[in-house]
Parts: structure tokens; sequence; C-alpha cells
């Protein structure tokens, strides 16, 4: 069993900072039944999370199966700075209210995932605010200017010539400090918070709390693309919010290879299991089709139903396989003739009226099942369905 969970928790991992304590903590589990604390932090910058932000999630749901009390923290307050991390500038604050409206909104989303009797959610406002100037002042003693310039980021901007405030320099110190308030065993985070989660080990020394967490980090999830980072800005995501049948058909737009990352990091599935997958692709007795197929249900079952996910694919199947219109699409109107690229936006099926013109002319879009290309069609009165590429659609009818 220790050597099967290990193997689980390790499982998709970048990095690992003293396994040894990890392995010490899970077999006191298992020959004692002794509870260990998983710390997670997340602020809450956006209302809604995408499946990038759940592989950290379903890491911890690893832990909660092997023993593990997830210390879930919501960074309210250091949200109010913004993480530094991987900026090229000083992030702009978020405002209380958006705080605390994002905040509630990752409480919802998160038990889809984690087990809440095993989950205490917890929020960085309720110490840091009691540290006050004395207590801020103390813990900016524990680490030094120069090294805080050897990280990466600060480093280029300090070179560039590129401003750095003071309070971004404060971030890791609290995140550190996070650590030592929740006295956590271990710590999880993405591999760019290297320098963040190892502040977490160095302050628990600083403050002699008696022991020094383990650091695990996961990797970035790579988006639909296939290629940069899972992201909303640059339009790659899946969002945990995101219809059935938007989410079943992202996850089939992914590539037969950046399947199996989305196995490794967003799948129940054992790895065994996966193994078995990989090898029935490899000689032809399963289709990868097939396979991802299976995991867009899991994934859509997950965040909705298992029957949401099934009417998913059998809409799926039904607009791709058949070449039908969805049974269910969103209608607008408009009175007057409308620009084609306008009318596109207005529908809310593209983002902008530029992007709209670039897909045009890629041929991504439709009007009732034709391809166009005339980026300055204008429509007059009467009723179209608009596609772009192949799940967005919409019904305009023109008076």
């Amino acid at each position: 069993m220790l050597q099967e969970a290990l193997r689980e928790i390790n499982r998709g991992s970048a990095e690992v900072i003293d396994s040894e304590r990890i392995e010490k903590l899970l077999k006191a589990y298992f020959d004692e039944d002794k509870t260990y604390t998983v710390k997670a932090g997340f602020d809450p910058t956006a209302p809604d999370l995408h499946l990038g932000h759940t592989v950290l999630l379903h890491k911890l749901a690893t832990f909660q199966k092997y023993g593990a009390k997830i210390q879930f923290l919501i960074g309210d307050f250091t949200a109010q700075i913004g993480d530094p991390t991987g900026k090229s500038a000083t992030r702009k604050t978020l405002s209380a209210t958006d705080i605390i409206e994002n905040s509630k909104s990752y409480k919802e989303q998160v038990f889809k995932i984690l087990d809440e009797s095993k989950t205490e959610v917890v929020f960085n406002s309720e110490w840091i605010n009691p540290l006050g100037a004395a207590g801020m002042l103390s813990l900016t003693t524990t680490y030094n200017v120069a090294r805080m310039l050897e990280r990466d980021d600060f480093d280029k901007r300090y070179k560039s010539g590129t401003s750095i405030s003071i309070s971004e320099f404060i971030y890791p110190l609290l995140q550190g400090y996070d650590s030592v308030h929740l006295k956590s065993d271990i710590e999880i985070g993405g591999t760019d918070q290297k320098f963040n989660l190892l502040m977490g080990r160095h302050l628990q020394r600083a403050y002699e709390i008696g022991k020094e967490q383990s650091v695990l980090m996961m990797p970035i999830l790579e988006g639909l693309d296939g290629v940069q980072k899972m992201s909303k800005s640059l339009n790659n995501y899946i969002g945990v919010a995101d219809e059935p049948n938007d989410m079943f058909g992202k996850v089939l737009s992914i590539s037969d290879e950046l399947m199996w990352r989305y196995y490794e990091l967003l799948s129940s599935k054992s790895l065994d299991e996966i193994e078995q997958l990989k090898s029935g692709v490899e000689d032809g007795s399963l289709h990868p089709k097939k396979v991802k197929e299976e995991l867009a249900l899991e994934i859509t079952a997950r965040f909705h139903s298992d029957e949401l996910a099934k009417d998913a694919k059998s809409e799926f199947d039904k607009v791709h396989s058949k070449n039908q219109i969805p049974t269910d699409i969103e209608e607008f109107s408009c009175d007057g003739e409308i620009w084609i690229a306008q009318a596109l936006v207005d529908c809310n099926i593209e983002p902008s009226t530029s992007q709209a013109r670039r897909d045009i002319k890629q041929g991504a879009v439709k009007i009732n099942q034709e391809k166009i290309s005339d980026i300055q069609l204008q429509l007059q009165a009467g009723e179209y369905i608009l596609q772009v590429g192949k799940r967005k659609f919409a019904k305009l009818k023109v008076n």
C-alpha cells in the first residue's frame, strides 16, 4: 500500500523536495493512522477556475485518499498585493468586493473534486491582519534583498530597469508565513511557484516551529493548443463552469498526444489503467477517439453529472458525426441589416470583429451550414444559423 500511495502521489509531479519526509508521513498514516496536513494556496483573482487550476486539486484529492487533511488556503489578503510570479510589471490590486465574490465561487467549485469532510478552508487575512506593523517588519528581517533579487522574474525586471514595488517583495514572505501559521507538513504548487514554496520551508526554520514542509511541484497544464499554458486570456482553456456540451467538445478537440498528458494530470484512473489504454491504442485494439471520448465523459461527469455527460456525447455525435445543427442553440435578433462580423460578436460566438474577420478568411465561419468568405457581408432580413468552428452556434433573426 505504501509504495502504491507514493506512486500515485508522485504521479505527474515535476519536482519533489524532501520526499523522504513524505514517505515517513505516509508510513505513519498506514502504521498508526496518523493524519498530516497538505497546504495549497489560491489567490481569488478571477471568479472561475479552469482545468489548469484543477491539476493541484486532483493532487490534493490523492493526498486525501492517503490520510491527509487539506489546508485549502484562499489568499484573500495576498490577492490584494498580487502574486508577482512570472509578471513583467507590477500587478493591479483587486477590490475587496471582487475578492469576496471570487472566494465564494472557489469554495463552490473545489468540492466537486475534494472531500469537504477532509478539507479545512482558511483565509490568510485571519492571521496576516493581526500581524500589524511590528509583525510585518519582523517578517521582513528573515530574508535579505540580495537573495530576493536572485528570483528569476525579479532579476530580469531589475536588470531591465522595470519597476518592482516593495509589496512584491513582501508577497513570497507572506505566502511562506502562511506555512508558519498553519504548521503545514507539505505544500504543493505549480513549478512557477518554486521560490514561494521554498520560502515556506525557510520561514518554518526561521520561526522554529519544529518542522520543515516538504514541497511537491506540479507542471503547468497546456491548453487546447497543446503549446501554451491553459489560460483564459489565451482562450485555450476548459472552464470548470463551462456548459456540458462545451466541456465535452473542448476535451475532444485536444490532440491525441496531449490526451495522455490530460489523463495523467486530470483523470481519476490509476496509472495501470492508463497504461492499458495506451497499449490498446498502440496495438490498434482501441481507437484514440474512443479513448478520448472516455476522458471527455469522465471530466464532464465530474463537474456536472453522468447523465449530462452522456447527453453531451449524444449531442456531439449528432452535430459532428451527422453534420446536424444542435438541438438547443441560443437565439438572437436585431433590427435592420447587420455586418456579419458584428453579428458574430453580438451573438456571443466571437470575442471581437477582428477575430471574426480572421475566422471568415480561414474558412471557419458558416451561415446555414455553408462556408462564407466575404468579410464585408451584410445580413438582410431573415433567419440565419451562424456557426464558428465545430462547436459555436447561434440563431439570428434579422428584422
